[in-house]
Formats: structure tokens, sequence, C-alpha cells
């Protein structure tokens, strides 16, 4: 499988929002994450034509030497037996007015998913990842928020002996 979708924001960007995973699985369009598990799981609801499957799994995104990401995801059925792998590689290059981000890799699934026409199972895919650049770009366009900590310290003073 190989899939390119443009975004409208630099790819430097794109790659500072690929090395969060907090702000990558808010860019999965669908996932309801699970509370106190890692930042990429939970359920993903996935309509193919007619059909809806949800998906319980997790993902894992981690950065390459290259500069690419590898992303390695499995779940399974929430109702049925059938599973999902996938290994992809996402790659971010520089664009006249963004960038193009590219996803190469493959997938295999068995249960209901391969009882669905496959033109509709590749046009839901194609959906979804296109969807997933979208908001990445949004994400990118965002600062991220900030790490909690102390809150703001007043501004120090020069020391008066009037003090």
């Amino acid at each position: 499988m190989e899939h390119e979708v443009f975004v409208p924001v630099p790819a430097e960007r794109l790659r500072d929002v690929l090395a969060d995973p907090v702000r990558v699985a808010r860019a999965v369009p669908g996932l309801q994450q699970d509370a106190g598990a890692e930042p990429v799981a939970g359920r993903l609801k996935v309509r193919i034509g007619s059909h809806s499957i949800t998906y319980r799994g997790s993902l894992r995104l981690s950065a390459r030497e290259d500069g690419t990401y590898s992303v390695e995801g499995d779940a399974t059925e929430s109702r049925g037996t059938g599973a999902v792998a996938l290994a992809l590689t996402l790659r971010a290059d520089d664009a006249e007015g963004g960038a193009t981000l590219t996803f190469t890799g493959t997938a295999t699934a068995d249960g209901r998913v391969t009882e669905l026409p496959p033109d509709s199972v590749a046009s839901a895919t194609t959906r979804l990842l296109a969807r997933f650049a979208e908001n990445l770009g949004t994400a990118a366009q965002t600062p991220p928020a900030p790490e909690p900590g102390p809150g703001p310290q007043p501004e120090p003073r020069p020391a008066s002996v009037f003090d």
C-alpha cells in the first residue's frame, strides 16, 4: 500500500506532531482512548460502505534515524473474532505550500472486514489516512499544550533598603 496526502504546513511541523504520541492520538479520527492506557490505544469505529466495525487495539509510533516514522498496530474486533495488523512508514517531505505525507506499508486482516468488497475497504482506508493527515496538519498549526508544572512565578524585584 502507498498513499500520499498534501498537508498545508511545513514538513518539520508535521514531524514535531508525529514525535508527540498524545498529539498523534488526538489526530486519529474517531479514536476513543482508553483511560490510563498508552496514548494511542482504545476503540476505533471504522465505516466501510454501509457497515461499521469497531476495533480495540493500539498503535506504536517511533522515529527512525532517516527522519521517517514507523507505525505498528494491531486490533481485534469488539464483537467478533477478526483482527487487523499493520506496519506503516510515514514520511513528511517539504512541498510547495506545505508538505506531502507519504504512507507506505502493509496491513493484514481477517474476520468481518474480509467479507466486504475490497474496493470499499480500500476507500475506507484512504479516507481514514486522509483525515488523519488533515488532523495532523491542524495539530501542527496549534502549539502543543504546555507541560504541567508550577504556575507563573512573580517577576523578581530588586531589593531596596526601603522595603
